[in-house]
């Protein structure tokens, strides 16, 4: 099963595919000529019942909490096997994996379409000795739990991991093997995961074998192209192509850009208050000349700019309409991974690999005061927006404390939907795992980068929980007699916070509003507001002012995950390795 370098032939067929083919390939022997390992590999694979590993033992529905005799547990990390094992106690040894117990090989043929897609694996050497540990722990267990993330990548580590073992007959016969998914990394959920262990997922390993294989045929293909243009650069691929592509032609498009020269009127008008010496200003903008409305390019020159000038200098205004409204700002949805990435880096500067490396801190847990370790929020790489019963219930209690009864919605708990080409939803959005552990309890335990990023989930979180926004805008016109010429001021305002109270918590670590920005425009709201149709105004300053078309923009990290996203390219768990191996 494995040559000297470690390596082994695994098929990439589903069973039902598998016996079809064996049927074909009977007749076909002499079609080409293999090794006697290659012609070994292709007899298992034809005689193979199933791809992943039957369970063995008990029924794998049977709760595996509380214990009923020893249960080797394995997850992905040194930080989790800690915070678990804590929690579950003696009869529980709890080992990590440290990710992928073997991969393929880094050669060309590890994945062969002319031989049924078999592929070859390998074995990395510090694997060998993850995977003793573990087979060291299995002498005497009786459950083999195998609590890898809760994703397609997890599903396949799990099944590697069965199927090394199986290759050392580390398995005895009476051995349950048992797969649990933890969400998020607490003594309640985790205990309740594995009340409800069930086996490995046949399609989401099928899935992962497709997309690895695909990832390693497309990489192969290309990379050596790459090389010769590029010395030096890593290797191509896949979903690295595509965005690659992006933003060659967002550059493409910058390149071909010819900026036009336009300019804008902007004017100072006064009003005196009939009994008083008081006089107030306020700024507008042209938006008509010669009764017909400006767009952005209808002024082309200064000489233009110069002649409506001189026009407006000699005409005297007057107000012609003051109209208000009020408008409704929605919360935003949960976060998922993309829009978590993306707003990282738009509010704290975050590239998406950092961003996910401390999310990846958070999920895991940290030592809390009183002793205990819990892990901070859900899990991190998810396309669900969808939050549980239970958390929803408890977001709503906290807002009803803090922010009172009118600022969460009557109909009970808001409900997401996905809207994004094809999300998965196998998980709940990124939330914390316990509402009521407030962002300032948290400082001093967590490092400042961690802190702000919880600070972030936990505003987003109860902000789509809250009432809308309620924002007043006003909007005065000002014109001559004839209303040839037109200026336009306008002015917005909160009325009502609704979810933005989330945002101004100072408990949430919020960076606040600055008082006098604030002052400002309730100020610039009164004079607008205090404004009626025919009072006389007075032209004051005249500015000019030169600008020019802008090319759009070359992406950012967050935009470009974003537009990927949209696309339907790529997945959660791949925005932040796309981009380092692009930079």
């Amino acid at each position: 099963k494995t040559s000297p370098g470690n390596t082994l032939e695994q098929p990439l067929a589903s069973s039902a595919l598998t016996k079809q083919q064996s049927k074909k390939n009977s007749g076909n022997c002499g079609r080409k000529k293999k090794s006697a390992k290659a012609t070994k590999a292709s007899l298992q694979r034809q005689t193979s019942e199933e791809m992943v590993i039957v369970p063995r033992g008990q029924n794998t529905q049977n709760p595996l909490y509380p214990p009923s005799g020893k249960s080797v547990v394995v997850v992905e990390s040194v930080t989790k096997a800690k915070v678990i094992q804590g929690y579950l106690g003696d009869m529980y040894e709890v080992l990590p994996s440290y990710g992928h117990v073997r991969d393929l090989a880094a050669r060309s043929g590890s994945v062969r379409p002319d031989d049924d897609f078999s592929m070859v694996w390998e074995v990395p050497s510090a694997a060998w000795t993850h995977l003793k540990s573990i087979k060291v722990a299995l002498s005497g267990a009786e459950n083999l739990i195998l609590a890898s993330d809760p994703d397609r990548e997890g599903e396949a580590i799990a099944w590697h991991i069965v199927e090394m073992l199986q290759q050392q007959d580390a398995l005895h016969e009476n051995i349950t093997v048992a797969r649990v998914v933890f969400h998020e990394i607490t003594e309640a959920s985790i205990k309740v995961a594995l009340q409800a262990a069930r086996e490995i997922d046949a399609n989401l390993v099928q899935a992962y074998l497709a997309r690895r294989a695909l990832d390693y045929l497309i990489g192969f293909n290309i990379s050596p192209l790459l090389w010769r243009k590029l010395p030096g650069c890593q290797s191509a691929g896949r979903v690295q192509s595509a965005a690659l592509s992006l933003i060659c032609d967002r550059e493409m498009e910058i390149d071909e850009f010819k900026p036009q020269e336009y300019w804008t009127v902007e004017a100072v008008l006064d009003k005196k208050e009939s009994h008083s010496l008081d006089t107030f200003s306020f700024p507008a903008h042209l938006t008509h000349f010669q009764s017909k409305r400006l767009n952005q390019l209808s002024i082309g020159s200064h000489t233009e700019a110069k002649d409506i000038e001189q026009k407006i200098n000699s005409a005297n205004f007057q107000v012609i309409k003051n109209s208000k409204r009020s408008m409704v700002r929605k919360n935003p949805t949960p976060y998922i991974t993309s829009t978590l990435q993306q707003d990282a880096a738009n509010k704290l500067n975050f590239s998406a690999t950092y961003t996910m490396k401390l999310a990846q801190k958070l999920y895991e847990g940290v030592q809390l005061p009183d002793g205990t370790a819990a892990g901070l929020i859900t899990y991190m790489r998810t396309d669900g927006l969808h939050i549980s019963d239970e958390a929803a219930k408890e977001i709503r209690s906290l807002i009803f404390e803090r922010y009172g009864s009118h600022h969460a919605p009557e109909e009970g708990p808001r409900k997401y939907f996905k809207k994004v080409k094809n999300a998965q939803e196998a998980h709940e959005a990124i939330r914390p795992t316990d509402i009521r552990r407030l962002p300032a309890m948290l400082s001093g335990l967590l490092d400042e980068d961690c802190l702000k990023l919880y600070s972030l989930i936990w505003s987003r979180t109860m902000a789509c929980q809250m009432q809308p926004a309620t924002v007043g805008q006003i909007q005065v016109d000002i014109g001559n007699a004839d209303e040839s010429i037109v200026f336009r001021s306008s002015c917005s305002r909160v009325e009502f916070l609704g979810f933005q109270a989330a945002y101004e918590d100072v408990d949430a670590g919020a960076i606040r509003y600055k008082e006098n920005e604030e002052n400002d425009r309730h100020e610039a709201f009164a004079i607008l507001n205090s404004l009626k149709t025919g009072d006389p105004l007075y032209l004051g300053e005249v500015e000019l002012k030169q600008h020019h078309t802008q090319p759009p923009a070359r992406y950012s990290e967050g935009s470009l995950v974003k537009k990927l996203e949209e696309l339907g390219i790529g997945r959660p768990s791949t925005y932040a390795s796309t981009l380092k191996v692009l930079q």
